[in-house]
């Protein structure tokens, strides 16, 4: 780890790799918690199933590779496929546990993130999947570091779509009512507005916001029927450091995750990458507890 360390230090352009690239990824870990950050603040349930979101997008884009269409049309097929999935869920499970415990949504979430995670591994094997781009590579600093194409589309692609949902929700009728119903459904309700349809279609956005990520994350690492759970704790961590309705704070949250993640991969090695993550959602989850206890103190 030490000698890592000391090639970071004695070799900045290494450290401009990592952290260009991870940066790169880091616009994807935005664009998933923005479903999260959504679904929480409108509908106040954690939605541990977020990653598998992510996941079932990544299959969708490889189905349409395996077919023979370019991976990069996942980032609008599987959006309208996960959509279906996200309200049709919504109708079945997810409209059960609005308004009750927080706990229960936990619980109802975590069941429907293993039942995706085994569907999934019985329709398509353990197996770890990649979508081709073919777009190559760019090379910077006299080609010391390298960057691919795909991870520089899926850059301004994720950061398009996250400036496209700021869009929706604060200029179109439908975007306002969610906002209104996240700061007041019982006001909602009283103006007329159908707070359960909006909650079907909210949970509808956030999967479908999440097949978009899950589109870019089968063509810049892997798809296999496992990699929910990280995506998950991704989401949430930014989304906790960000705080909610802070879409701007998400996007830079979710890029210094990236960063900070690409650098402990090459200083702990790859198999401690994801230790790393778990390890900072700790840390992240102590220091907001720290930081509300000094504030109920101070009210006090």
């Amino acid at each position: 780890m030490l000698d890592n360390l000391m090639i970071l230090i004695n070799a900045p352009v290494i450290t401009a790799d990592l952290v260009i690239n991870g940066l790169l990824v880091g616009a994807i870990f935005a664009l998933a918690a923005y479903g999260m950050a959504l679904v929480w603040g409108v509908m106040n349930i954690i939605n541990i199933a977020q990653g598998e979101f992510v996941m079932l997008g990544g299959y969708v884009t490889m189905i349409l590779f395996w077919n023979g269409i370019h991976p990069l049309f996942g980032v609008v097929v599987a959006p309208v496929i996960l959509y279906g999935v996200g309200w049709a869920l919504y109708r079945l499970v997810v409209f059960r546990v609005v308004d009750r415990d927080l706990f229960v949504s936990l619980l109802a979430t975590f069941g429907l993130s293993i039942l995706m995670q085994q569907l999934m591994n019985t329709a398509f094997t353990g197996d770890i999947w990649t979508a081709q781009s073919e777009l190559g590579t760019s090379l910077l600093f006299g080609g010391l570091v390298s960057i691919s194409n795909i991870k520089i589309a899926a850059f301004f692609l994720a950061i398009m779509l996250g400036g496209c949902l700021v869009a929706f929700l604060r200029y179109s009728r439908l975007g306002q009512a969610i906002r209104a119903t996240s700061q007041n459904a019982r006001a909602a309700r009283v103006l007329g507005v159908d707070t359960d349809k909006l909650y079907a279609i909210t949970f509808g956005l956030n999967a479908a916001i999440c097949g978009a990520a899950g589109a870019l994350v089968a063509m810049t690492y892997n798809i296999h029927p496992y990699i929910g759970l990280p995506y998950t704790i991704r989401a949430f961590m930014i989304v906790i450091v960000a705080g909610l309705g802070n879409l701007a704070g998400v996007v830079f949250a979710g890029l210094g995750l990236g960063a900070a993640e690409n650098i402990a991969g090459f200083v702990l090695g790859a198999e401690f990458q994801l230790a790393f993550v778990f390890g900072l959602l700790v840390v992240v989850l102590v220091w907001r507890n720290t930081r509300l206890a000094a504030k109920r103190q101070y009210l006090k």
